[in-house]
């Protein structure tokens, strides 16, 4: 049977998909960044959660990690899930235990699922899923 052929995205949507990428990249760079140097409102915020600075440090690095990630189209769809869950887990914890709304949180859930979707074709791939239509 012959390979799929996939045909390349129009040039303004890989340009949007860069673009929101990008602000990605920038907001969890900035906000892993922020629970890592030990900013006082960080501190607080999981000093409030109750598991400890531990999952500070370890909440900022998956920031920063997939920030990073973000920016590499091999790894860009598997950081965009990691921040999808870790934005889930940050709404929840805003509808549950922090003050303050969980719309950022879902803001940023829903353009790592967007980013998500965009790559998933790698995914598959990549844990070695057959394309649709093959078997």
């Amino acid at each position: 049977m012959p390979a799929l052929e996939i045909p390349e995205a129009p040039r303004w949507r890989r340009l949007a998909l860069w673009a929101v990428k990008a602000v990605l990249a920038a907001v969890f760079a900035a906000a892993g960044g922020a629970k890592l140097a030990g900013a006082q409102p960080m501190v607080e915020a999981f000093g409030t959660i109750g598991l400890g600075q531990w999952f500070r440090y370890l909440t900022g690095a998956i920031e920063l990690a997939g920030a990073a990630a973000l920016l590499l189209p091999a790894l860009a769809g598997f950081a965009a899930l990691l921040l999808a869950a870790t934005m889930a887990g940050a709404a929840l914890t805003h509808l549950t235990v922090l003050p303050g709304s969980p719309l950022p949180a879902l803001a940023l859930l829903t353009l790592c699922l967007l980013v998500a979707g965009a790559h998933r074709r790698t995914i598959e791939a990549a844990l070695g899923s057959p394309p649709p239509g093959q078997n």
